[in-house]
């Protein structure tokens, strides 16, 4: 989120009018999220049936930023909390990880591979992985936790496992997103100005000396 925001805020800095700007920092606790997550993985248990343990694996970030003050492990948590309570699991009934570590440095723990290899070396049956912190599939989800993750999985002596989908295009998400935005909205004129409006005011200012 950070990284886009630099982004819109660097292309501004060259506007000779800056927009008026609002934006979303988080929506990890949104109550229509957290619903629309639990909808999604209550639908994928109706048809497939219920795991063992459910693994809530989160995109990892280096200790470091913890350490600095990010919000990032406590947002997931929290996350992980909700969506659990939704689903009526206790504490025993799914773990939170943190997945797509990389070079030396420690990264938040525990990491999502290495959970699940323990796992499989428990003889824990079966093991539903889903992906609370992308709200759409990606080479992330797809390839490392459905196929690599999978593999060590049942590599260490797992029986069975499941990859459930992101929340991608399904209606409860958009609808929460929808809510997410008019919430921020709130407050804003968003009807904008009229075409009539718009050409009135083109043309005052062509009077005015402007050549566009």
């Amino acid at each position: 989120t950070a990284a886009a925001l630099d982004a819109v805020f660097a292309r501004a800095q060259r506007m000779r009018r800056m927009p008026a700007l609002r934006t979303i920092d988080c929506f990890h606790d949104d109550p229509g999220y957290v619903r629309a997550l639990a909808r999604n993985v209550s639908d994928y248990w109706m048809r497939h049936g219920r795991p063992d343990v459910l693994v809530m694996s989160f995109h990892g970030l280096p200790r470091r930023a913890l350490d600095l003050g990010d919000p990032y492990h406590c947002q997931c948590h929290r996350t992980a909390r909700l969506l659990a309570a939704e689903l009526g699991l206790d504490v025993k009934q799914f773990a939170v990880t943190f997945q797509s570590r990389f070079g030396r440095a420690e990264w938040l723990k525990p990491y999502t591979l290495d959970t699940l290899v323990r796992l499989g070396k428990d003889r824990i049956r079966r093991v539903d992985v889903v992906c609370p912190g992308f709200v759409a599939d990606c080479l992330e989800t797809l390839e490392e936790i459905a196929i690599e993750a999978r593999a060590a999985f049942l590599a260490a002596g797992g029986r069975e496992f499941h990859y459930i989908e992101c929340l991608n295009d399904q209606h409860a998400w958009i609808a929460a997103l929808a809510d997410i935005a008019l919430r921020h909205l709130q407050g804003w004129d968003t009807a904008g100005p009229g075409d009539a409006e718009l050409q009135a005011q083109r043309d005052r200012a062509q009077r005015l000396g402007a050549k566009d």
